[in-house]
């Protein structure tokens, strides 16, 4: 172990510390008073539910994150990573074969520790305040689906991925980055028809106004469809959605059947105008050229790293390999990741204005808008009043009395 051992250990305490006193900033921002807005939508006894949904939910993610920090400090401070590259390495397979045996057995085994957890979410939590509707039966199979589908799109791209960066040290990450984004965009147009249904049924929408509905609007505003689908997400939750999958001419809309209840005709409209101002403000083409551009510097980093003998060092691994740089490098891009995902909240924050702007501008229904908003809020135990800086590290959306404010202010 060396200096970058304390760096990484560090980085990985204080960002575990800030999680938690963000999250206790949080809960002390809860308002005891239903805020004047939604005074006549959501009654005094189910905004009280939602608090208490909301402190259920951070000591739960709060006890999670505390279990794999201490799986973390295990396993750096016990070798259990050179032991196990040890143990691949004694069935004297290829480097690549070993490198996907390795990395393998450690997904799977975080796979498993997340299990108790996510049971515990589902049967306890979810259940506790009425969200929940799946079977342990479907949480199983879902489970062995999620391996499945992981080995069958991810198997073979991780094997491509540990050749060419061992045959080509210095340039392969130029290569991986190009297979990478085809593979990323194929899957864009794969995933509605293929992997999406094995999880949930999709039912093409009847015939009635709010499909007239829909299809009117898309014909006046050039939106090509494929058409437009029920999901049955009442199989596993009451909680409500709406989105597109697919790009181009292949694009579908997809209503969860619980939002279809709990919407009339016009609220969900103002809700499907928004989703597609989000296409419409070129929103999809700019998060994939982030995306991808995120991708390639990650991967041009992961190329400098893998050639880095005190990398390794640092976590007490013995030997230097492609397989262990990945390892390795998931542990070096960490302050990354956390300060990208900054900029990635409030690019997606901005995002959400400009496509409930497009809905008002378009739809010309404001009123729904807001009243499809303050719904979702209360069937879904939203927090009114989250912590401002909670919402700047965290949020992908504006705080719902902030969209709604917006929505007036515009309108």
């Amino acid at each position: 172990m060396n200096i970058y051992t304390f760096i990484m250990v560090g980085f990985i305490f204080i960002h575990y510390i800030f999680k938690t006193l963000l999250d206790q900033m949080n809960i002390r921002a809860i308002q005891t008073e239903v805020p004047e807005e939604f005074k006549e939508t959501y009654e005094l006894e189910k905004y009280k539910k939602s608090q208490l949904y909301l402190k259920d939910g951070e000591r739960f993610f709060w006890i999670k994150r505390t279990f794999f920090l201490g799986v973390t400090f295990a396993v750096l401070y016990s070798d259990s990573l050179d032991l196990l590259d040890g143990f691949v390495r004694g069935f004297e397979l290829s480097s690549t074969l070993t490198g996907l045996f390795y990395l393998s057995l450690l997904l799977l085994a975080k796979m498993i520790l997340d299990v108790p957890f996510s049971l515990y979410h589902t049967f306890v939590i979810e259940q506790k305040f009425g969200f929940n509707k799946m079977s342990l039966k479907t949480f199983i199979l879902d489970f062995f689906k999620g391996i499945i589908l992981t080995a069958f799109l991810g198997l073979p791209l991780l094997t491509l991925t540990l050749w060419l960066l061992g045959k080509y040290p210095s340039n392969a990450w130029v290569y991986v980055w190009a297979i990478v984004s085809i593979y990323q965009t194929f899957l864009m147009f794969v995933a509605p028809a293929v992997i999406m249904p094995l999880f949930n049924k999709f039912t093409p929408l009847k015939e009635g106004p709010l499909k007239t509905a829909i299809d009117a609007y898309a014909k006046e505003h050039g939106f090509a469809l494929k058409g437009v689908f029920t999901m049955d997400g009442s199989k596993r939750s009451s909680k409500s959605n709406a989105f597109f999958t697919g790009i181009g001419k292949y694009r579908r809309i997809v209503l969860f059947d619980t939002l279809i209840e709990q919407l009339t005709t016009e609220e969900l409209m103002a809700v499907l105008a928004h989703e597609m101002g989000h296409f419409k403000k070129g929103h999809i083409l700019k998060g994939m050229g982030i995306s991808l551009l995120t991708m390639g510097l990650y991967l041009w980093g992961l190329s400098l790293c893998v050639q880095y003998k005190p990398f390794f060092d640092a976590l007490g691994l013995s030997e230097v390999s492609v397989y262990l740089g990945l390892v390795v490098f998931s542990f070096v891009i960490s302050p990354f990741q956390f300060f990208m995902s900054i900029f990635s909240s409030i690019f997606s924050r901005k995002n959400e204005y400009e496509a409930d702007r497009y809905s008002i501008e378009t739809y010309k229904n404001p009123e729904s808008m807001i009243s499809a908003l303050k719904k979702l809020t209360v069937n879904n135990l939203s927090n009114l009043t989250p912590h401002p800086w909670k919402v700047f590290f965290e949020y992908s959306h504006p705080p719902v009395k902030d969209r709604i404010e917006e929505i007036r202010r515009l309108s």
